[in-house]
């Protein structure tokens, strides 16, 4: 009994570990996205500005090319703000399609190879939103820290839980030591607030790999 309240405590203060970080997490990516705005569209905007002030009747067709250009800057720019703060389109077009997109946007980085089960049935948005941010969190951990050049994403339903398995073929990485870092802890915390359960199965050397069950 004695050994199982001890479990449970660690169990609860591991829990309360994850939403601390998740909250930190929340607000590092305000202030990265605050950032991105403030330096991008507004310095991409103040340049804009000039350029329409300063206008010159014999330098229009020059001048209309830099504008042309800096507007689809921005528009480029406004639209991945918009797709890290929400997934928008998601909804839309439903987690299958929007992930082949992350895979079609992630080619030139790595490749995104999704194995998702035909009979794969639409969970309500917020699980789906989680889903998504867990495999984008993957994938951005194994570009920044892996030599891995390809991730595969494995998705079944069964009756109880959707069953999701992430493996990279990189160098993988030793969890005890990576799992305070802020990358781990916001996939751990979002497939906690899906009221799911997971398991690390690293092979040093080989591969990475997390097996997610979420509960229909």
């Amino acid at each position: 009994m004695q050994e199982k309240d001890l479990q449970f405590q660690a169990e609860m203060d591991h829990q309360k570990e994850l939403s601390i970080e998740n909250i930190k997490g929340q607000e590092d990516e305000r202030k990265r996205i605050a950032i991105s705005v403030h330096d991008d569209i507004g310095n991409r905007l103040n340049i804009l500005s000039l350029w329409l002030n300063n206008l010159e009747a014999e330098n229009q067709e020059a001048s209309k090319k830099v504008i042309t250009t800096q507007i689809t800057e921005l528009i480029d720019s406004t639209r991945n703000i918009s797709h890290s703060l929400y997934p928008v389109n998601l909804e839309k077009l439903g987690l299958v399609l929007y992930l082949q997109e992350l895979a079609t946007n992630l080619s030139q980085n790595i490749e995104l190879i999704l194995d998702i089960d035909p009979r794969y049935q639409k969970k309500d948005i917020f699980t789906e939103v989680q889903i998504y941010r867990v495999i984008q969190e993957f994938t951005t951990n194994v570009i920044k820290h892996s030599t891995a050049n390809e991730v595969v994403v494995y998705i079944r339903n069964h009756q109880q839980y959707l069953t999701m398995i992430i493996t990279d073929n990189g160098e993988s990485f030793d969890y005890e030591k990576a799992k305070k870092g802020m990358g781990l802890k916001n996939i751990e915390s979002r497939i906690v607030s899906m009221k799911g359960f997971y398991k690390w199965k690293n092979q040093i050397g080989k591969q990475s790999r997390l097996i997610i069950n979420i509960p229909n």
